[in-house]
């Protein structure tokens, strides 16, 4: 069975549309100050891992992590370029103190350490070990364990910390909106993509916009129109226009809003908006459906000038163990060092996820005390023949549905292992509106890695594709692994345009 777990966080009961009207000139920070935080929902991530599934103790998996904390790990280069060009981890002391920066900027190769965080971590640890009696651990022992270290975090002096910290630095979280956090469990969505059973996640998030865009193609044929062909790109860069507008206008936290699934996610909605694709003209329109089940017509928000990030920065795990039980896994600070503000000494940055509201009353992502953005976090699950076949999922903001869709259609369509999937030139676009604020959607744009032939790209722009071309090796942070089931055997691609890597015991 495929569980969806859904740790977005929440929104302070204090935040909401007036509040930002009144006080903050009608605008949502973008990924800067507490203004655009999210609580963190990692934690009972982990809390609801390892108490549903797992076997092991918050003590053993959060070992390496402290060990790494403490000892430190060499900066890389990417690491170290991103904490010299980012302006916004300067103006915060308690940053400026976690990274060193009023010493000297961190350099390749350097050890860098962050023993608060291996403090607060260890924290944890000794709230299990107090609460699980003596070893060794009995199951109720380990499951009274496991949730008191979740506990310490929301509802403890971590919290306490956490609320004591925002208040004093202009946040708008309080320690009630940590003690009420719960992560969810809930059932995905999915579709049958000609005999590949593709799985969602359901709420608060744009992996379905993924699913309308891959019912929209399966009404042609992508192998006969070749891989990374005109037509293969054009077709793709429109379904997902429009599946995008799609995600706009539907998809949010399902705990406030009724989403049209079973319309949307429909064999005959997808033959109807299929119509809209002109296969020899781009569009630059913003066209959602009137999806079968929807109850009334939402209100947009968007607009055509400004800065926005469409590809934002996060980090994507996929693991398959020996039983052959799947994970597609998202942790994320949304863009790189989130907020930019390091809460106190506790050695962590809160998300900056509360940049992807809507300040419009109505809007599916419209800002409510309590509500979970709609995230670009997503991850891909796919099982065939009612067998865990694949499990996939990339960094990259709005891009992350295109990237995901890429790989699997590079292995379902063009029979690609999965580091070819991964590694094939990739295209993109940003023709809808961004999920951070302002919500800056760029009419009929698009970008291709310059591996894609100068012919083809010559053919999309007569097309009306308003064209970038990128570097060779720009488009895309995949992770992906694959299970044989005839063999049994796994294989897993990491993506060389970042510092990825595949891994195996």
């Amino acid at each position: 069975k495929v569980y969806s777990i859904n740790a977005e966080g929440t929104a302070p009961k204090l935040a909401t549309i007036e509040w930002y009207k009144q006080n903050a000139n009608g605008k949502i920070p973008a990924s800067d100050t507490l203004l655009s935080a999210s609580l963190p929902g990692a934690v009972d991530a982990w809390y609801t891992l390892l108490d549903r599934w797992g076997t092991m103790t918050f003590a053993q998996v959060l070992q390496p992590a402290i060990d790494l904390a403490e000892k430190g790990f060499p900066v890389s280069d990417s690491l170290a370029r991103a904490i010299k060009v980012t302006r916004k981890i300067r103006k915060y002391p308690t940053t400026v103190k976690l990274f060193h920066l009023d010493q000297h900027d961190p350099e390749p190769g350097e050890i860098w350490r962050n023993p608060d965080l291996a403090a607060t971590l260890r924290k944890l640890v000794e709230a299990e070990k107090a609460a699980s009696g003596p070893s060794p651990i009995t199951r109720a022992g380990r499951a009274a364990g496991l949730r008191a270290a979740r506990d310490r975090f929301y509802k403890g002096d971590i919290a306490r910390a956490m609320a004591k910290f925002s208040e004093e630095n202009g946040g708008l979280y309080r320690y009630e909106d940590f003690a009420a956090y719960t992560a969810k469990v809930e059932e995905p969505v999915s579709i049958d993509y000609k005999g590949y059973r593709v799985y969602k996640n359901a709420s608060s998030t744009q992996g379905p916009a993924e699913l309308i865009a891959l019912n929209l193609l399966a009404g042609y044929n992508l192998k006969a129109m070749g891989l990374n062909s005109p037509d293969y790109i054009h077709t793709s860069v429109e379904a997902t226009k429009l599946a995008m507008a799609d995600r706009d206008t539907y998809l949010g936290d399902t705990d406030f809003i009724k989403i049209p699934f079973a319309g949307l996610l429909s064999k005959e909605y997808a033959d109807e908006r299929r119509k809209l694709i002109d296969p020899q003209h781009a569009s630059a329109e913003f066209r959602p459906g009137m999806a079968p089940g929807a109850s009334d017509k939402r209100p947009t928000d968007y607009q055509v000038r400004g800065e926005a990030d469409h590809t934002g920065d996060t980090s994507y795990i996929a693991v398959v163990d020996q039983q052959r039980n799947m994970v597609s896994f998202e942790p994320s600070l949304h863009s790189a060092f989130g907020t930019g503000v390091v809460m106190g000494d506790l050695g962590f940055i809160f998300t900056c996820r509360g940049d992807y509201y809507s300040l419009v009353a109505g809007h599916a992502n419209a800002l409510e005390p309590g509500k979970r953005p709609r995230s670009t976090l997503q991850s891909t699950l796919v099982m065939k023949d009612d067998q865990p076949l694949m499990v996939m999922g990339s960094p990259g903001g709005d891009d992350q549905v295109m990237r995901t869709m890429q790989t699997l259609l590079n292995v379902v369509e063009f029979d690609m292992n999965l580091q070819q999937a991964i590694e094939a030139p990739r295209w993109n676009t940003t023709s809808f509106p961004s999920s951070p604020f302002p919500h800056v959607m760029r009419p009929g744009a698009m970008a291709v890695e310059d591996r894609i032939p100068a012919e083809v790209r010559e053919a999309l722009i007569k097309r009306g594709h308003k064209l970038t071309v990128s570097g060779p090796w720009i488009m895309g942070s995949n992770g992906a692994i694959m299970v044989d089931v005839k063999h049994g055997t796994v294989s897993a691609g990491a993506d060389p345009r970042v510092d990825a890597y595949a891994l195996a015991w």
